[in-house]
């Protein structure tokens, strides 16, 4: 398989690079290239990582993880909910490893590149990209549905209230990533403090017999009152465990827009995930003990509705129902910025087309800004089904979860003298851990939605042969990712 480094011209095609009739007739074209694909270095510190962190989860606490109720019931979701908050804290102290290792936007997709070759970045980096390009068109019709519930201005879940989304938070990115990401800080703050209000709340209501009310299906094996479904019901409700944790993986995603990523990236995910556990447990445990299991497990606001025992909205509630649109907002936000640091890195290193890794004055990915955005928004106002596009999105989640924690586990076993600046607790088998997890979670999407993960694979197919026809051949050896791939397989030559 040849890696190709190619010129572009002024417009930004590539064209063929030649040779200069001395060092000095014009400058290096790969350096041309990818001046205009550079993104603002040093804007983001530990504070506003560990916010990104938490933004891309937090509204997953507000709504989602009860419908894992209806699954498994409490004693279901709560071992999904347990198993999956181990897949990820195991993967969360891998992928440390791995930004400290290779600091770039590529992320997951940048350590399956290094780890598993072109074709393991390209499948890691789809995967990933399916994820933030559909979670954000599920979230604005979920924030259209909070809109319409709370009677703001009279408006209703619609494609305007989708566009105003998207434009307005892109508009943000656009104006810079240190300002997005402050933005996103505060209204992740907002919502975090909303849920430890609302914790305080629903304790005063708390009640261990309304943890396990859901009527018990007799016929389901190893059923009883904690397990009403059976123990099955503990695999149907992983992808709903997941909900408390998706997207925190995506903090690597900012790594070139981070002071010294080596040492603040694997401080800032652990700081992320260790918030998520905590407002995780509180949330599950208290939700559904004061209001009961089966009362909030197909509600839309569960949060809400624990507090309203007889469907009268009180001051709290309407607190709480507030603080929830801010979560959806800066998950909805944050989410938008993984999305665009994916494409901008695939498209830098021609994996997908040149031109979306391009620049603008400020520094942002523009383009990978307002095409995923179009895309979403158009997702969004022609099924109006954030549910069914979450799930898809999850459905890609898993993939990539499965292939970086690969990936951690390869770059272990074949390239022990790494430098790692920091090391996984654990090594080998803390990722082995993650994996098994993630390829089980993988197979409980089907038990879930089964045609949501059949559009994911369409998806997924049709980028791979994309890849396979074109892209392939036309990879850009100067990406950042593409020459650490290239580094590490010089140092194998010259071993042998």
């Amino acid at each position: 398989m040849t890696e190709q480094s190619e010129s572009p011209t002024r417009d930004g095609v590539p064209g063929t690079q030649s040779t200069p009739s001395t060092p000095a007739a014009r400058p290096d074209p790969d350096a041309a290239y990818l001046e205009r694909r550079t993104l603002r270095r040093g804007s983001a510190g530990p504070l506003l990582l560990t916010g990104l962190g938490v933004a891309y989860v937090v509204s997953g606490d507000y709504s989602g993880w009860n419908a894992g109720l209806a699954e498994g019931g409490f004693g279901g979701l709560a071992v999904a909910a347990v198993l999956m908050g181990l897949m990820y804290t195991c993967m969360v102290f891998a992928l440390a490893e791995l930004s400290a290792i290779l600091p770039t936007a590529g992320g997951g997709y940048g350590f399956a590149r290094r780890a598993l070759g072109p074709w393991g970045g390209f499948l890691t980096g789809t995967a990933i990209l399916i994820e933030y390009v559909l979670a954000p068109a599920a979230i604005v019709c979920f924030i259209g549905d909070y809109i319409e519930s709370l009677g703001l201005f009279g408006l209703e879940s619609s494609w305007p209230v989708y566009l105003v989304c998207f434009a307005l938070f892109i508009g943000v990115h656009l104006w810079g990533v240190g300002e997005a990401l402050r933005f996103s800080l505060i209204v992740t703050a907002i919502a975090v403090a909303a849920l430890l209000v609302f914790v305080l709340g629903a304790l005063t209501e708390f009640h261990t017999s309304a943890l396990n009310d859901i009527p018990v299906d007799h016929g389901a094996f190893g059923s009883g009152s904690w397990l009403p479904f059976g123990v099955l019901g503990i695999w149907a409700a992983f992808p709903f465990g997941m909900w408390f944790f998706l997207g925190v993986e995506g903090v690597p995603l900012a790594a070139e827009e981070t002071r010294d990523p080596a040492r603040t990236l694997p401080k800032a995910m652990a700081w992320s995930m260790g918030i998520l556990l905590l407002l995780a447990l509180l949330t599950f445990v208290t939700a559904t003990g004061a209001r009961g299991s089966a009362a909030i497990q197909d509600v839309g606001n569960p949060l809400v509705e624990a507090l309203q025992p007889d469907g009268k909205a009180t001051v709290l509630s309407r607190i709480v129902n507030y603080a929830g649109l801010a979560g959806l907002v800066a998950s909805f936000f944050s989410l938008i910025f993984a999305g665009s640091r994916q494409l901008f890195a695939l498209s830098r290193a021609g994996y997908l087309p040149r031109f979306l890794s391009l620049t603008s004055r400020r520094k942002a990915p523009y383009l990978g800004l307002l095409l995923p955005g179009a895309l979403g928004f158009a997702l969004a106002a022609s099924s109006k089904d954030g549910a069914t596009m979450l799930n898809i999105a999850v459905f890609g989640a898993t993939i990539s979860y499965a292939l970086m924690s690969l990936s951690h586990i390869v770059l272990r076993k074949r390239e022990p003298q790494l430098d790692r600046p920091y090391r996984t607790p654990g090594g080998v088998l803390t990722s082995s851990v993650a994996l098994i997890l993630a390829l089980a979670a993988l197979v409980a999407t089907f038990l879930v939605d089964k045609q949501a993960a059949l559009i994911a694979l369409a998806v997924y197919a049709v980028a791979i042969a994309y890849f396979a026809l074109y892209s392939r051949h036309h990879l850009v050896a100067a990406a950042p990712e593409e020459e650490f791939a290239a580094l590490a397989k010089a140092e194998e030559e010259l071993q042998s």
